[in-house]
């Protein structure tokens, strides 16, 4: 009980008295930094004694049973709400479900019990000496149990933001998916304006030891590009978000590095309505098949001439006849900041920020899947995408917007002329110019139509027809398979789920499958590619996207036919 008084004590010390504080603080390169922003400003704070502060980890326990639960491949299944227990309202109705992303957006506790997901004590504390690197004792003993997560339990801030860098980034990825949704439809709904998709927290509402009617509310995970970050004041997490999203925002710290992979690849066919007639390389002699390096200039069969700059990502690749070809290969955000150079530019930012998410949902909606990547074609009857390097300003719109789409819409834009869900550039930039954010232009453009992201916690609506096909061919691909160093065949065949938008991808953790339905060649190859994800998924081989498509390849051509 002495204990208990004196951790209150020196948390009502340490902590802002009033509303009209916020703390903040992130880890980067090791050193923690700290903010204290008021109506005034934002000013520094002393690092070692911020670090030291000892904060309740209110609903913050769940992010890390998530974390577990997912790094270790532990099945979740839904949580079917009763309507007899209190604390489903924060989870679902009487007689829905719930699932693993949903529940923790939505911090619903009962989803994510210890006793309910049937969590080991020894292999938690295994799991967790193996990311921290030693035993979860001392600053960390809070982690050494999963019967000490508790939201009133105290923890040293910077012992927080430790163990949330310690997650490695493939580790971290369902969660920071999921945790997009706070600042579109969760306890931040409408913050996505003044963070785009750079902030992925959960969120949590408490209140301090010893002083129960005082609130004390926050949240806590990372930014885009895995730097930890808590922030906290006297208030709910939605009360919070609303006060002080744009001056919390100024003061965070830009992302670092690059964010490319964040949904996979594109390919892209260049010129496809203006045939090449040649391409020259840096020499002045005809380029080579293969990667392009350096200035290059195309001569197009019309007559016209267009230079651009290749470091690699272009390749000459001739077509069946022998003509010169352009492809391209980029991460999404890389392709979206090319089409934002070419179809419109970087100014002012909020009219390039409200078109980089139009051009990723119309890539989204229109590309095709060929091997594993999103394919789609350089053309005014689709989008243009600049041959040339992204420039920076575009580049990071794009990655500021990373994984936003329009939803429920078939998204389309023009330079001039607005009209039913297209949304004009030119009016876009006049809209920005008076005021008006990204996520305003694009409800003004695309009114019927909804804000999210790419991965962003899908329900699983099953796809029998596909799930029927795969319980087919797995007797006969396990002959196969058996001979794969590290292949695990699932206890229970994937649930196949309709994907509604981007590239399909699997739920290892989970043993689900996104995907659109069967209705060609390339869909049962996506389909074994992403089982061979989920059977492979405890082996190095399992992240060889080729060697994955290759051997999703043989399968199915083991078995050819119709679906």
């Amino acid at each position: 009980m002495m204990r208990r008084a004196v951790a209150a004590l020196l948390l009502a010390a340490c902590l802002p008295a009033g509303a009209a504080t916020l703390e903040v603080a992130w880890l980067r390169d090791g050193q923690l930094h700290a903010r204290a922003l008021s109506q005034a400003g934002a000013r520094p704070l002393p690092a070692a004694d911020t670090g030291a502060r000892l904060v309740p980890l209110g609903s913050l326990w769940k992010l890390f049973v998530y974390l577990y639960v997912t790094e270790s491949g532990r099945e979740a299944p839904d949580y079917l709400c009763r309507g007899r227990v209190q604390e489903e309202v924060y989870c679902c109705n009487p007689g829905e479900r719930i699932d693993r992303d949903s529940a923790l957006v939505q911090s619903c506790g009962l989803f994510f019990a210890p006793e309910r997901l049937g969590l080991d004590t020894a292999a938690w504390r295994r799991h967790w000496t193996e990311r921290l690197g030693q035993t979860p004792a001392g600053r960390f003993a809070w982690l050494a149990t999963p019967a000490q997560l508790t939201p009133e339990r105290l923890v040293r801030l910077d012992s927080l933001l430790q163990a949330l860098a310690a997650i490695a980034p493939a580790q971290r990825a369902p969660a920071e998916a999921a945790l997009l949704r706070v600042v579109l439809d969760g306890r931040g709904a409408g913050a996505v304006r003044w963070f785009g998709s750079s902030l992925r927290v959960k969120t949590f509402s408490w209140h301090h030891p010893g002083q129960r009617a005082r609130r004390f509310g926050g949240a806590a995970g990372w930014l885009a590009d895995g730097t930890p970050v808590w922030f906290a004041g006297d208030d709910a997490s939605g009360a919070i978000f609303r006060d002080w999203a744009p001056q919390l925002a100024a003061t965070l710290p830009p992302a670092t590095g690059t964010l490319d992979n964040d949904s996979g690849c594109v390919t892209v066919d260049f010129f496809s309505r203006y045939p090449l007639r040649s391409l020259r390389g840096p020499d002045g002699r005809p380029a080579r098949p293969g990667a392009l390096t350096g200035r290059h200039v195309a001569q197009f069969s019309n007559g016209n001439a267009l230079a651009f700059q290749a470091n690699g990502e272009l390749s000459l690749v001739p077509d069946d006849s022998g003509r010169p070809t352009v492809q391209g290969r980029f991460g999404v955000n890389d392709y979206v900041a090319r089409v934002l150079d070419r179809e419109g530019g970087a100014t002012p930012p909020e009219a390039a920020k409200a078109l980089a998410v139009a051009a990723r949902s119309y890539l989204a909606q229109n590309a095709r899947l060929v091997a594993s990547c999103q394919h789609i074609a350089d053309s005014s009857a689709t989008q243009r995408v600049s041959p040339n390097p992204a420039t920076p300003a575009s580049l990071a719109i794009a990655r500021w917007t990373d994984r936003l789409v329009v939803e429920d819409v078939a998204v389309r834009y023009h330079r001039d002329t607005p009209g039913p869900d297209v949304l004009a550039w030119t009016g876009a930039q006049a809209q920005a110019r008076a005021g008006m954010r990204f996520d305003a232009i694009l409800a003004h453009a695309y009114p019927r139509g909804a804000l999210g992201a790419l991965g962003a916690g899908q329900r699983c609506e099953r796809l029998h027809r596909n799930e029927d096909w795969l319980a087919r061919m797995l007797p006969r691909w396990e002959r196969v398979l058996r001979a794969q160093p590290g292949y695990e065949r699932p206890a229970q065949p994937p649930l196949v789920c309709a994907l509604t938008s981007g590239a399909p991808y699997s739920e290892q953790s989970r043993n689900r499958v996104f995907m659109r339905p069967l209705a060609s060649r390339e869909d049962r190859i996506t389909l074994a590619h992403e089982y061979l994800h989920i059977g492979l998924r405890h082996h190095p081989s399992g992240q060889d996207e080729d060697h994955v498509e290759r051997l999703a390849r043989r399968l199915v051509d083991l078995n050819p036919e119709n679906p």
